[in-house]
């Protein structure tokens, strides 16, 4: 249970608290594939809370209230990777954008050199 704090900690809740809403910079491979998971593991227990409990808005709000710091994130890691920003819409192509953008943010190495973004990011491994 103390191996999932400190994994919560610093992959999920240091994101949240500091770069809520934080579009510059950049972010290491492990820092934004830790987000990713917790994302993805706090979303489906939403998603089955909302069905036993017959409501359905929980994993809507919890999609809100992530919307922000989940693009932010984004946004840094193509930074790290020498892209823009902007790089993110590529999600918004039918059934594979989203796929490739996971793929970017986990498989692709960073550049190892401070580039127009800032320098290269602390990426601490768990």
């Amino acid at each position: 249970m103390e191996k999932l704090k400190q994994f919560m900690d610093l992959y999920f809740i240091s994101v949240l608290k500091e770069h809520y809403v934080d579009f510059e910079g950049r972010t290491g491979r492990y820092c934004y594939a830790g987000f990713v998971l917790v994302n993805i593991c706090l979303s489906l227990i939403a998603l089955l809370l909302d069905n036993i409990l017959g409501i359905g808005i929980l994993s809507g709000l919890l999609s809100l209230a992530l919307l922000l710091p989940g693009l932010g994130i984004n946004v840094r890691r193509m930074h790290d990777l020498g892209k823009s920003g902007w790089f993110v819409l590529i999600a918004l192509i039918p059934l594979v954008g989203g796929l490739i953008l996971l793929y970017m943010g986990i498989f692709m190495q960073g550049e190892q050199m401070e580039n127009q973004y800032g320098p290269v990011p602390e990426d601490k491994k768990f």
